[in-house]
């Protein structure tokens, strides 16, 4: 993915006087979009978008939009629950939550700590929400 370390890119960053010049020269390094991390996804684990729709349990056109890119901003929960439907390991979910522009899940977070448990036993979202009910936790889809 990135070929320069986040340090090599502030020294470039911080010495360079035309920010045009910076975003030109490093254009391959900066963030995927969400929809393109997603779809990547899909690829790499050689899932099908349908598969991915039927376990999320969120509304079908919501997460078309999402993976089109037309819906750029989805919410916490809902990105949860799309990376929970993919299977994806804690690594992959704070990526997916870095390039949805969320809060990464946090241990010291007694929720988080519910989904990063859900996350590494493997948990469906409604295992998760389930999970979430049984320990006095707002569940994350209603």
């Amino acid at each position: 993915m990135s070929k320069k370390s986040t340090g090599e890119l502030f020294i470039e960053l911080k010495a360079e006087k035309n920010l045009k010049n910076y975003l030109r020269r490093n254009e391959g390094e900066f963030l995927l979009s969400l929809s393109e991390y997603l779809n990547n996804l899909l690829e790499s684990k050689n899932l099908e978008l349908k598969t991915v729709l039927k376990n999320c349990n969120l509304n079908r056109s919501y997460v078309y939009n999402i993976f089109s890119g037309e819906r750029k901003n989805p919410s916490r929960p809902k990105v949860l629950a799309i990376g929970l439907a993919m299977d994806l390991n804690l690594e992959e979910m704070q990526y997916l939550l870095r390039y949805a522009k969320q809060n990464l899940l946090y241990p010291r977070d007694t929720w988080d700590s519910v989904i990063i448990s859900a996350i590494e036993q493997r948990l469906s979202v409604l295992q998760t929400n389930e999970l979430l009910e049984s320990l006095g936790e707002t569940v994350f889809l209603e």
